[in-house]
Order: structure tokens, then sequence, then C-alpha cells
């Protein structure tokens, strides 16, 4: 069954004057459109449930998090977020890098070859005016 999205007509049933043999067809979609909410909670194209604790369940998180319209945010309330695992970056070679726009200071982005130098790898680091870059086989920043 689909999930419901349209809304359950109350035309019938707003009014102490409305006939309760008016209202039967609203009062039956009603109990369907809730039906398929309880069926399909939990499950793809459906609503989450959350666990005894509050938290959503491991195997209702997506695996993967992605979106074609605008960047994803994470913005907890105690500004810090807190990473438990491995932190996988994608490395971009400089070139790629020096080819971002709408760069703000603070953006970091791990780099394949800091410096233009082949198989030199990095952190790259947006100061506010250029990317400057930290291989991970030196101590100094060097411009990208």
């Amino acid at each position: 069954m689909t999930f419901p999205t349209a809304t359950v007509s109350t035309s019938n049933l707003d009014s102490a004057t409305d006939d309760p043999s008016a209202a039967r067809a609203d009062l039956l979609d009603a109990v369907q459109k809730l039906n398929t909410i309880i069926t399909d909670g939990g499950v793809a194209s459906g609503v989450a449930i959350l666990d005894g604790s509050g938290y959503l369940p491991t195997a209702q998180i997506p695996p993967t998090i992605s979106t074609t319209s605008a960047d994803i945010t994470l913005a907890p309330s105690s500004g810090i977020v807190n990473i438990q695992n491995i932190l996988r970056l994608t490395q971009f070679p400089t070139s790629v890098i020096l080819s971002f726009t709408s760069n703000v200071s603070g953006d970091m982005v791990m780099c394949s070859n800091v410096g233009n130098i082949a198989s030199n790898p990095g952190v790259a680091f947006y100061n506010g005016s250029a990317w400057k870059g930290l291989p991970f086989n030196a101590n100094v920043f060097v411009t990208l």
C-alpha cells in the first residue's frame, strides 16, 4: 500500500448536525490511512519508528545519506559532531580543489597531491582567500 499523503475530509464530521451516515466514507478513509501508517511503520516510504530510548533503530537508518539539491548540514545543539568510527574522505587532486567554488574559511578536503607533487597526500584547508595544504609527511603548510 502507498503511504497516505492526502488529508481526510472532515466536511461530514465537523458539525453536530452532520448526518452520521454521510460521515461513514470519511471515517472509513481515516481508518484505512491509519492502518496504512501502522503497517508501513519502519519500512521504506513509510514512517520511522523510534525505539524505547527515542532513537531510530539502525535498520531504519540508510547506509548512505545524499542529496542532489543542497549540502547536508549536521548541527547538533552541543556544537559537537561526534564520529565514533572511521571518517572516509575522498581524495581530490589539487587541480580539482582549486576549481571548487563558494569556498568559505574553514573548508577542509583531502588532497592527493599537495603542492602538485604526485604521491604527496595531505589535508587542504581554505583560509578565506586561498587553499593551504599540509602534506602527511611534513609539518608546514604549503600553498596549493
